[in-house]
This record gives structure tokens, C-alpha cells and sequence, in this order.
């Protein structure tokens, strides 16, 4: 299936359970279009179909509770209930169980399309680095005050 064709099955099932707004859908297709980071944003329908057969023996790894529609543009920074500074991931809206490498792979994905200023191989290994050590440490978020 191509792009366009999982793209109109996956706005006919969401027009079966939301009411779409043609126009706020128009302003979608033109952000898809614009650049390749947004076109990433606006398609996790078809990045969960294409995960398993593009990444192979990644798509198989152990399964971890993950975010799925990761990218550079889900972190930032919020008061906790006692009124901590905290950063990390703001945005769990598609969080599923899923291999516990689908994460860093979309995480590096975006990165490298949102050209991020740092050279790709350094950013990706800070990704892994990161998520390293945020197991180590049980997964919690970043109190920066």
C-alpha cells in the first residue's frame, strides 16, 4: 500500500470516530507537503505500518512501553504536582507497548529531519546514551528545579 491509499484508509476510520474539519484537514495535507519533519509528525499510521518490515530484526526486539509517535518536538518542560521544573517526554498520546527499539528509531528519524545542529552520528549516539541511562535510573524524568 502506498502513502496516499494509507492515507485516505486512515482518514475514513478517523472520520468514523471524530468529526474531521475539512478545512483544519487541508492545513494538514499542506504541513505534510511543506517538509519532511512534518510529513513524519502527521504520518505515524504509516510509519506503525512500515516500522516492521523497513527496521526487520529491530521490529522484533524486546517489548517496552513506548511513546510510538516519538520525535524531537515531544519533549519540553512542565510544573509537577509539587511544583517542580521538569523536562521530558510531554506527549503519550499513541503510547502502546512496542518494541523498545521503535522509539529511538523514530526518535532518531526525526532528528535527522528536523536537521538538527549536530553531526547525525553524534546525535544519534547521544539518543542511545540517553535512553541508556534513563533506564538505568528507572525512567524518570529530568527535575530541573
Amino acid at each position: 500500500m502506498n502513502i496516499t491509499k494509507a492515507t485516505e484508509r486512515y482518514e475514513a476510520w478517523l472520520g468514523r470516530h471524530i468529526a474531521i474539519i475539512p478545512e483544519d484537514l487541508e492545513l494538514k495535507h499542506q504541513a505534510m507537503r511543506s517538509l519532511p519533519f512534518p510529513f513524519l509528525r502527521a504520518t505515524y499510521y504509516r510509519w506503525a505500518q512500515t516500522f516492521p518490515e523497513i527496521c526487520g530484526d529491530l521490529a522484533r526486539a524486546p517489548k517496552a512501553l513506548a511513546v510510538g509517535d516519538l520525535h524531537v518536538e515531544n519533549f519540553g518542560t512542565w510544573r509537577d504536582v509539587e511544583g517542580r521544573l521538569i523536562w521530558g517526554i510531554n506527549d503519550f498520546d499513541e503510547a502502546w507497548a512496542l518494541p523498545y527499539t521503535h522509539d529511538l528509531v523514530r526518535l532518531a528519524t526525526s532528528a535527522l529531519l528536523a536537521k538538527m545542529e549536530c553531526d547525525p552520528k553524534e546525535g544519534i549516539a547521544a539518543i542511545v546514551k540517553g535512553y541508556a541511562e534513563a533506564v538505568t535510573a528507572g525512567g524518570k524524568p529530568y527535575v530541573l528545579a
